[in-house]
């Protein structure tokens, strides 16, 4: 298992990237103690341009956010959409959600120095399936986020799972192909194995 063990994390990185604009469907799994299942929302991340994230949720509610990256000494800004109100937040008032939307968009640029600012990064499997285990150095990200596991096989990004710092509702984001297996699930077994094994 050399392979499995000497796998690189910015030979991952360079395969996840993706040049603006792009867009894929997103299947999300969202565990609460205060539900009987895990909340299942669906939707659409888009990336018009290298330096805006857009998030849109189309069941079982309609919300879309928008995060815009600064320049300079400008801070960006989140814009959340729902129904007819409209929320905007400075980044600068969120520093965890910068930094998770900067990693987010280093990753799509395939820009593994720019990860390391904010992650360590670990990888395992194979290129043919492989996991990238991201732990948070940044204080800002590491207060709310314990963890970051990414799941693929070879250029394809498949599925991500979340755990928060504090308990263990962990969040289960499945992308395209793997969201679009999915379907009309809504067994949390069978999606959280969809997630992990993409099958």
């Amino acid at each position: 298992m050399a392979q499995a063990t000497e796998l690189d994390p910015d030979w991952i990185v360079q395969r996840l990237q993706r040049p603006a604009p792009m867009s894929t469907p997103f299947v999300e799994l969202r565990d609460s103690p205060l539900l009987k299942a895990p909340l299942r929302i669906a939707g659409e991340y888009r990336r018009p341009d290298t330096a805006t994230l857009v998030r849109e949720v189309r069941v079982p509610y309609r919300e879309v956010t928008t995060i815009t990256a600064g320049s300079g000494t400008t801070p960006g800004q989140a814009r959340i959409q729902r129904g007819a109100s409209t929320r905007t937040v400075s980044m600068a008032r969120v520093p965890q959600l910068a930094a998770l939307q900067a990693s987010f968009g280093a990753m799509l640029s395939g820009d593994a120095a720019r990860i390391r600012q904010h992650y360590a990064m670990q990888a395992s499997g194979t290129r043919q399936d492989w996991r990238l285990l991201l732990t948070p150095t940044d204080k800002g990200v590491a207060a709310h986020v314990r963890d970051i596991t990414l799941y693929g096989r070879g250029a394809e990004l498949r599925c991500i799972e979340t755990r928060p710092a504090q308990g263990n509702e962990t969040q289960r984001t499945l992308l395209a192909g793997t969201a679009q297996t999915a379907g009309d699930v809504q067994d949390s077994t069978r999606l959280t194995a969809l997630c992990r094994q993409g099958r």
